[in-house]
Parts: C-alpha cells; structure tokens; sequence
C-alpha cells in the first residue's frame, strides 16, 4: 500500500532529510585514504546522535549507520575494522536518519584521492541519471517514467542494476512502491501529490547482474567491476517535486 504523506509529515522528513544532508556535507570532507570503513561510519554516528537522531537502519539489524560500499561493493557494504579505503577506490556512503519517527534516505558516492578517468565518468552519469528520474517523478507520470528517464540517460555502455531498486519512504525505511531504474513490467502506479520517494540508480561499469556475499548485506558486481551510486529522498507536491535531501 502506498502511504500518501500529509503536510505536518512531509515537514518532519523533510526535517530529517535536512540533516541527513548536513551529515554528509561535515563528514565527507574529513574521509581520506587509511581510514577504515568503521572510522567513517563512527563519524556518521556521532553527528546523527549529536543531532538528536538515530541511525535508521539500526532498524532493519544492519550493522552500521552507513551503508558503505567500496569499488565493486554495489550496496549494503558492512563497516568493518578490516576494511581499509585506498588512493584510487570510489565509496557509496548511504545513510538514514530516523528523527523522530521521520526517516530520510540518501547516498553519495565518493571518489578517494584521485581516480581514473572511467569512475569519473561512472559518477558522473550515475548523478545524470538520478537528476532525470527526479525529473520525471511530478504528478500524472508513473513509476515507469521515472525508470526509463534514469535508463535512457544512463543508456547501454553502462550496467543498470535491477535486482535492487528505489522506494517510498519517510515513515518506514522501505515503503511502496518499488522504483525500478530500468522498467520491466510489473506494477506500474500515477505518481501522486503526498509521494515521498527514494530515487536510487546504482550503475555498474560493467554488467548489471549482482551477486550476495556469504554476510547476507553485502550485494557486489558480478564480473568485480566497479559500481556507483546516488540517492536523494524527494516529495511530490501537486505542482513541482521538491529534494528534500539537499540544503
């Protein structure tokens, strides 16, 4: 069931959503090569309980406040002590804030140092192809718009992974509907003013097909390249569809 969202409700998790951006903008700069993936998961913890949140994926029994995904770790990367960032990987940081009962949802994915010249390039379509699904997602349209807005953008050099998807959110971590970045049939609603939707395109620089690991989180390529990912939490409105996951 789609949970259509009122006034006072869009207001929290915008609220929510708001900090979620504050917390990437303090967090990424102080991200460098040494770190491990726990470092930057404790920094992320540390400002969400600083600013009255909790970390919403506490929820679903994952083990970190960030999802951290290094290189061809596509989503649900596990902070780990062991687990060393370099000069040259890129990192999808996603992460939730849960205040007070508002749940936001965004991911960014982050070059270390310098990085070559096809990761760039990753990055950068894997943003292109998360501003056209945004634009795409106003009222009248369905979920299939949004879906061939982000494929058509990203287009066939690249591997659009469809075994994970985006989804509505804001008073759980996962809500209906699915929002798929590449459309193959399936259920297919308007999208409607009250919609609070998590618009994620994760891109692989090589296939689209993923694998699970033995953790039960952690989702990678399957051919071991590289894979990037952008997410930002949106509200519709009658009239426009707002980001709320920027400042």
């Amino acid at each position: 069931m789609i949970r259509l969202k009122n006034e006072k409700q869009i207001d929290g998790i915008r609220k929510s959503c708001k900090l979620l951006a504050q917390m990437f903008d303090e967090i990424i700069p102080q991200i460098h090569a040494g770190m491990t993936t726990y470092d930057i998961d404790q920094l992320a913890v540390k400002f969400i309980k600083a600013h009255g949140g909790t970390p919403a994926w506490y929820s679903c029994d994952f083990p970190g406040a960030l999802c951290i995904s290094v290189n061809d770790e596509v989503i649900h990367g596990i902070p780990s002590k062991h687990k060393r960032i370099k000069e040259g990987d890129i990192v999808s940081l996603d992460g939730g804030i849960d205040l007070d009962g508002y749940i936001s949802d965004s991911c960014r994915t982050i070059p270390i140092g310098k990085v070559s010249k096809e990761a760039e390039d990753l990055m950068e379509i894997t943003k292109k192809g998360l501003m056209a699904g945004i634009a795409a997602c106003k009222v009248g349209n369905r979920i299939s718009d949004i879906a061939n807005a982000v494929s058509s953008t990203v287009g066939a050099k690249y591997g659009i992974v469809t075994d994970y998807c985006g989804h509505g959110v804001g008073l759980e971590v996962h809500e209906d509907p699915n929002i798929p970045n590449l459309f193959l049939g399936g259920p297919n609603p308007r999208i409607q003013p009250g919609m609070v939707l998590a618009i994620e395109p994760m891109i692989n620089l090589g296939t689209g097909e993923v694998e699970l690991l033995d953790d039960d989180w952690t989702v990678v390529t399957a051919d071991g390249k590289i894979s990037a990912h952008q997410e930002h939490t949106v509200a519709v409105f009658r009239d426009h569809t707002e980001i709320l996951t920027t400042l």
